[in-house]
């Protein structure tokens, strides 16, 4: 078996946004993870979640760590990682979701990186469809706290085209998708959950 990767931030975030999952992803069937990175989220959630089909999808190099966690886990709801680079049209699936996760990648795509994943999610989500996203987001321009700004100011310096996103600016992609703004959850250390429905 492949040695996990582990993320701490998992750990420390996985109880609240299950708290959010467990409210709107109640009456949903079948979810894509949109980068899920280490593969912690996708075992937690989906072993609390049995009613949910949970595919796990990132870049190819991120499935081995993946693949670790799941097959440790064993979880029947849980599927094997698909290949997705959001920006690449040709990778995104061609199954219908009737909702969406993603944590802790907006930040890391580049903005219009950030602007292929809500046009992929507008061509993969049900008329009716749920999207969870999880992570830092700027108001009116300015970080919600000094910890984030100093957050943004490491993610520049690692890469120019990483950084906190505008919360007005990532809800104007969801609505030219169809998304309507139904909960705003704040969540610890300065980030929070947009729980958008698609309307149909």
């Amino acid at each position: 078996m492949s040695e996990k990767p582990h993320a701490p931030a998992c750990e420390r975030n996985r109880g609240p946004i299950l708290d959010v999952l467990r409210r709107h992803f109640a009456d949903r069937r079948r979810v894509l993870e949109i980068g899920s990175g280490t593969g912690q989220h996708a075992v937690y959630f989906g072993a609390a979640l049995p009613h949910l089909a949970w595919q796990t999808s990132d870049r190819r190099d991120q499935h081995e760590g993946i693949r670790a966690w799941l097959d440790e886990a064993a979880l029947p709801n849980v599927l094997p990682p698909l290949t997705l680079d959001v920006a690449a049209d040709g990778n995104w699936p061609a199954h219908d979701y009737d909702a969406a996760f993603s944590a802790n990648t907006l930040h890391i795509l580049s903005w219009p990186e950030v602007e292929d994943c809500f046009a992929g999610l507008g061509r993969v989500l049900t008329d009716e469809a749920r999207v969870v996203i999880y992570g830092p987001f700027n108001v009116d321009g300015d970080f919600t706290s000094q910890s984030n700004a100093e957050f943004d100011r490491w993610l520049k310096a690692r890469d120019a085209r990483m950084g906190i996103r505008d919360l007005a600016a990532v809800a104007a992609l969801a609505r030219a998708i169809g998304l309507r703004l139904i909960d705003d959850v704040p969540m610890p250390a300065n980030n929070r959950c947009l729980v958008w429905q698609r309307q149909p």
